[in-house]
């Protein structure tokens, strides 16, 4: 769960789905640079990120890179779950292997058209090719297909032609790589709490860009929803146009669609405002009957007027100001990213050498007459 995104929150609320009570394993730093490469994120910024997430009932600091029976006997779990795309150790073996032989395994669809290879290649172009409105550049689409692989392209012959691979022109693994999120009313609906402010609750607003919603975005909401004995709070994203003219660059690094699924997997948020008005206007504080109005200790950029975008919950003296004890932004990961390029790109060619060996060992068992097929595979 390294720069954890809506499509990891999709497979724990799948995985929540499928039984009473929820636990997730997250590994150490020293376990994920060992089989993967070196993670963007600490061990506790990662379990921290994961608790936030509303379907998660307990984690597991420090858990073992290959599920065993033991390890789900310890913790008084019936079964494991985890994505369709596959998980290999250092060496290229399956590391739910044991439980998959045991009955003990459970899969749920992965979410399609996001990765982390995607999400650092957009920090690493300076493109707004992601954005809402914006059609993928050839650029970008030519630097997300290639990103972590080897220069020289793989002759036809390697190409891999199992079933499994359908998905992966020119030998790229079907895991990983960019294809368009295509939002729908239903992923909305699947990630929405559906309840509305009750009788006693305190309604609380917040806005922003939520953009690569990370520990510094879960700490100010955590306080903020520690103001009140019964909060609700409102997150208001903004779109993706506003977003990148009060932050530049390729800012959003996500777009609408994709901020709105990260923000409603937070257990601390009750509702989003999906095209929230750069202003918090007297109209948007009493269409949402808002008592509070919340903001954290970054920078207040003036409106385009030049005016307070908060001038009017101060008027009203509901604005409060958060310090969230965090000093990690969006700004700091994505230089995390850029100074540690091509460690990431190693870690992502690396990942996907492995996962194309063991797409064609699967192939060529597969192919074999059964008499002949190694029952250990």
């Amino acid at each position: 769960y390294d720069m954890v995104h809506y499509g990891h929150s999709n497979q724990l609320r799948q995985a929540r789905a499928m039984g009473d009570y929820l636990i997730v394993g997250v590994h150490t730093d020293e376990e994920i640079a060992k089989h993967k490469g070196p993670p963007v994120f600490t061990q506790e910024e990662r379990y921290k990120m994961v608790q936030a997430i509303k379907w998660v009932d307990e984690v597991v600091p420090a858990a073992p890179y290959v599920t065993t029976l033991e390890t789900l006997d310890k913790y008084n779990c019936d079964f494991c779950v985890h994505g369709n795309d596959i998980t290999l150790t250092v060496d290229g073996r399956d590391t739910y292997e044991e439980v998959k032989q045991a009955g003990r395994y459970r899969e749920c669809k992965r979410t399609q058209g996001v990765s982390t290879t995607d999400l650092v290649g957009r920090m690493l172009l300076v493109t707004k090719a992601h954005h809402s409105s914006q059609e993928m550049s050839s650029e970008y689409r030519e630097y997300a297909d290639s990103f972590g692989k080897p220069p020289h392209p793989i002759p036809a012959g390697d190409i891999l032609s199992s079933e499994g691979c359908s998905q992966c022109p020119g030998g790229r693994n079907p895991w990983t790589g960019v294809s368009q999120f295509l939002q729908t009313s239903q992923k909305i609906i699947q990630f929405a709490s559906g309840k509305e402010p009750q009788p006693g609750e305190t309604v609380i607003y917040v806005a922003g860009a939520f953009d690569l919603f990370h520990i510094g975005h879960v700490d100010f909401l955590e306080k903020t929803h520690r103001l009140a004995e019964r909060p609700y709070i409102i997150a208001g994203l903004h779109f993706d146009q506003e977003v990148n003219h009060y932050k530049g660059k390729n800012y959003p690094i996500m777009n609408l669609h994709e901020r709105t699924l990260s923000v409603l997997a937070c257990r601390y948020v009750s509702e989003v405002v999906i095209g929230a008005p750069y202003a918090v206007t007297a109209e948007l504080l009493s269409h949402f009957k808002v008592d509070l109005v919340c903001h954290g200790k970054t920078e207040i950029i003036p409106d385009r007027d030049g005016s307070d975008p908060y001038q009017e919950p101060k008027r009203r003296g509901i604005f409060r100001q958060i310090d969230s004890g965090s000093n990690l932004t969006t700004d700091l990961i994505v230089q995390r990213i850029i100074t540690n390029r091509l460690e990431y790109e190693a870690r992502n060619q690396k990942k996907e050498a492995k996962e194309l060996a063991f797409l064609e060992a699967a192939r060529q068992q597969a192919a074999q007459p059964l008499g002949e097929r190694d029952g250990d595979f």
